[in-house]
């Protein structure tokens, strides 16, 4: 059946776990080498759960009865030989449901009420309170029971007008956009607000998340589901119909929640679906493509999208061929095509992070490593020296020389005072630093937002309100560059005067990396102003919904802030964990000096085989440094080995 998206995410599965396992082994063996300090420690650590935990996120967007369920059954659940997601005519997938493996929980279906969105907890805040969801158990091997379980994300409730008004599916202001009523005057409403599943799937433990999301209205309704989890998916496909093209409420859709800049619009990615509609036995092969072609087109100008961002695509028959192996329906279905592009698209841009993420390890690694080897071949050049010059000496030459080190030890003793104060003057900045990225001073910069989007009524002047907090929010970001480039810079002035005085070969670390921090804010303002449009005027109106998206809006920026934290920390680790290795060398070298002489004074036949001991320890250390580079050689190569393009040119071959 050729090459699958599925195989794909496979093999990069299997890549992250064997590199993560290299990553491993090389910490032990640096540790085994003492060349392992707490910050390169956590560092190898961090790259190494980065690897093997890394998700790729994959959001699917449409309007009711686009085929959405069934493209989700037709690329990843097809081995199941039956759908697995519910799909059949009308309206299937009632509430947003995520699809994922968490290996420390169950597998299960957790669902949330619909209920919840009468009061304002965010869906973050939610998702921790587990007694809030109905949780059933599922079976990963029992196809039949894993889609009868499923089935419960279709179910509805039949509420009255002011009870769907009070839960955000009626708006007495768009009528146009409210539910039947049926002839009891009651309302048709999900009655979930939310679905996670957690199931033990090949795909989903190897690290892929998909997030099925239904139609216009109940994207509205969750502004987390908007500016939150949307903006984070690594890709996110918009289903239309072939036969309709883009219809009113596609286009709402797409403009008031997905459209993009052309800096990340290869994160959005558009099927045609239901090409098999435009079939017709009357007309020549030639006739039906030209007419699927004209439908990609106009929908690729009508959203902004050059037509290869457009995918015309059959689920229906790409499932069936698959279940019936049919390989000449397959390639009639363009499924193939559509894998392609979800596998250059997402797997190779993660590829690529991953790849950057393990290049920039390497080169600290190395970097940290090479200055704790330096130091080390210095400090047995210098006893090498210092042993040579004693040969043919008497007791007395030999007794100065220990009273010589002792007194370079009480020197380097009596600068314990001045690092300290390095140390104090050091914490300092950085805790004034850490103050600006704070929850405490996001709390203070949000204040006149939250009040703004608290106020009754329509919040006319919400859009200002925004634009002010993120200029100020933007502003931090360059303050705390600032200032990380002051304390850069005075432990740049503080390490250079330490190498001088003592011989160390201490470097500071480059400072983190705030410029992704400050293009991630860009992120979360453009989605929200997004979703300030008009059609979700209204909502806005609305003290419970405002509520919520006040409540989106501070998770998704206490995240952003927690993680800008972390980069700082990190950095001040690493600057702190370089001065005390060389520290610890430096007290360790005044013993081993100190010990070499008292042996040397005791015997004559010390002095030789002291001599000899340096000698083996310098060819050790020259060992040591070439294994090293090897091992990061080898593990740059293997991420190198998981090429961005080994999708695209295998998927072309089987095309």
């Amino acid at each position: 059946m050729g090459t699958t998206f599925s195989s794909h995410l496979d093999q990069h599965g299997a890549w992250r776990r064997d590199f993560a396992a290299r990553l491993k082994q090389l910490a032990d063996w640096m540790r085994e080498q003492d060349l392992l300090d707490d910050s390169l420690a956590e560092r190898l650590r961090n790259l190494e759960q980065q690897v093997r935990t890394d998700k790729v996120m994959l959001a699917f967007v449409a309007e009711f009865s686009r085929g959405k369920s069934e493209l989700i059954n037709a690329i990843f659940f097809a081995s199941y030989k039956r759908r697995i997601m519910p799909a059949s005519a009308g309206r299937t997938t009632m509430c947003p449901t995520e699809l994922g493996w968490d290996a420390e929980l169950p597998a299960c279906l957790r669902l949330l009420p619909i209920e919840t969105r009468l009061h304002p907890q965010a869906l973050s805040e939610w998702r921790l309170l587990s007694d809030a969801w109905e949780q059933l158990p599922l079976d990963a091997k029992d196809p039949a029971q894993l889609a009868a379980a499923l089935q419960k994300v279709v179910e509805v409730r039949h509420v009255t007008q002011d009870e769907a008004r009070a839960l955000g599916f009626w708006h007495d202001d768009a009528p146009q956009d409210n539910p039947r009523v049926d002839a009891d005057g009651l309302v048709e409403v999900p009655r979930w607000r939310h679905a996670l599943i957690n199931l033990a799937h090949p795909l989903l433990k190897q690290g892929l998340v998909i997030l099925d999301t239904p139609g216009l209205n109940a994207i509205g309704a969750e502004p987390e589901l908007t500016v939150n989890l949307l903006p984070q998916a690594h890709a996110v496909v918009f289903i239309l119909a072939a036969d309709a093209g883009v219809t009113r409420s596609d286009l709402a859709i797409w403009r008031e929640h997905l459209a993009v800049g052309a800096d990340a619009s290869d994160t959005r990615l558009v099927v045609l679906n239901k090409i098999d509609t435009l079939w017709d036995a009357l007309s020549t092969p030639e006739q039906v493509q030209a007419q699927i072609d004209r439908q990609r087109a106009t929908s690729a100008d009508i959203l902004g999208l050059p037509a290869s961002c457009v995918i015309p695509v059959s689920a229906q028959k790409g499932l069936v061929a698959k279940v019936t192996n049919d390989t000449e329906l397959l390639m009639a279905s363009n499924l193939p095509a559509l894998e392609l592009a979800l596998a250059q698209g997402t797997l190779s841009h993660r590829q690529r992070i991953l790849r950057g993420a393990v290049a920039s390890g390497m080169a600290d690694l190395r970097t940290a490593s090479a200055h704790a080897l330096h130091a080390r071949r210095r400090e047995l050049a210098e006893q090498m020296v210092e042993l040579k010059g004693l040969r043919g000496k008497n007791t007395a030459v030999i007794r100065h020389m220990q009273a010589r080190i002792e007194q370079e030890q009480r020197d380097f003793s009596a600068s314990a005072a001045r690092i300290h104060a390095i140390r104090s003057i050091h914490l300092k900045l950085l805790r004034e630093l850490l103050e600006v990225l704070g929850s405490a001073h996001l709390r203070t910069e949000m204040a006149e937002l939250t009040a703004a989007l608290r106020q009754p009524g329509i919040k006319l002047g919400v859009r200002g309100a925004y634009a002010q907090t993120f200029q100020r929010l933007r502003a931090n970001v360059v303050r705390a560059r600032s200032m990380g480039a002051e304390i850069h810079s005075m432990l740049e002035s503080a390490f250079q005067q330490l190498n001088t005085e003592h011989g160390f070969s201490l470097q500071v670390p480059k400072e983190p990396g705030l410029e992704r921090f400050g293009a991630d804010l860009d992120l979360v303002e453009r989605s929200h102003m997004q979703y300030l449009g008009v059609g979700n005027v209204l909502r806005m109106a609305q003290p419970a919904f405002a509520e919520r998206v006040v409540r989106a809006l501070t998770a998704r920026l206490r995240a952003l802030h927690e993680g800008a934290l972390g980069e700082v920390e990190a950095w001040n680790k690493s600057a702190a964990a370089q001065l005390d290795a060389q520290l610890r060398e430096r007290r360790r070298n005044f013993t081993r000096r100190l010990e070499a002489v008292e042996r040397i004074e005791q015997a004559a036949a010390g002095l030789d085989e002291r001599i000899s001991e340096i000698a083996a320890q310098e060819t050790r250390l020259e060992a040591v440094s070439r294994r090293l580079a090897e091992l990061t050689s080898e593990l740059l190569d293997s991420s190198r080995s998981a090429h961005p393009d080994a999708a695209q040119q295998a998927l072309q071959k089987t095309a």
